[in-house]
């Protein structure tokens, strides 16, 4: 009788933990699956949010998708990287009048945002921010190869060399304003994302930038 009763029990509890192992087999793939899909959400809203018509011929369409995630909702470039907020926005889409987000695609990444004098008030220099989009060699920001472009991003060396005036303790040699020492920590994936993203954009005219 209690040989019995044991393996009855024991038929039980092993039927609970098939059930269970079951469950856990089922049930934790759909979780993880649900939580963790990678970049593809990230690579969706990117396309979503480009605000300019994109070139995909011979990129990366995941990297160009992750680029305009970084690039539009986490680094919002354009804030800088365009001729300042006057022509950021059309007209009727600027946001901070409540209005619906319309991003000016003749100005986007284009560069020319004269910060005014640096580092003082009465300083002879200017920051002015670069032009990000391709240009007539197909390449981003005036020409950079991605080398050129990590280089850039993980030293702050800036490749102009246009501020080397700046008196001490500033260092010339190197991107002033330009958040880089907070980008250069940014995995060697999602510099080349961002970069696939600016190769995609159209390009933008400007002084010593020729489409």
């Amino acid at each position: 009788m209690q040989t019995r009763e044991f393996v009855r029990a024991f038929g039980v509890v092993g039927a609970c933990a098939a059930t269970v192992l079951a469950a856990a087999v089922l049930i934790g793939p759909r979780i993880q699956a649900a939580n963790d899909d990678g970049d593809e959400s990230k690579i969706r809203q990117g396309f979503e949010v480009a605000p300019v018509p994109l070139n995909l011929a011979n990129k990366n369409r995941a990297l160009v998708g992750l680029g305009s995630y970084i690039v539009n909702t986490q680094g919002e470039c354009d804030g800088c990287h365009s001729a300042g907020p006057v022509s950021q926005f059309l007209p009727g889409g600027n946001p901070y009048f409540g209005q619906p987000t319309q991003i000016n695609p003749a100005t986007y990444l284009g560069g020319g945002n004269d910060f005014g004098p640096y580092p003082f008030p009465n300083s002879p220099t200017h920051i002015v921010t670069r032009n990000l989009t391709p240009d007539h060699t197909g390449l981003p920001i005036g020409g950079d190869t991605f080398e050129e472009f990590l280089h850039t991003i993980r030293t702050g060396e800036d490749p102009d060399h246009l501020h080397m005036n700046l008196p001490p303790p500033f260092r010339g040699d190197l991107l002033q304003i330009m958040p880089w020492p907070a980008y250069r920590n940014m995995t060697d994936r999602d510099l080349r994302a961002i970069y696939e993203y600016l190769s995609a954009i159209p390009c933008v005219a400007g002084p010593g930038h020729v489409c």
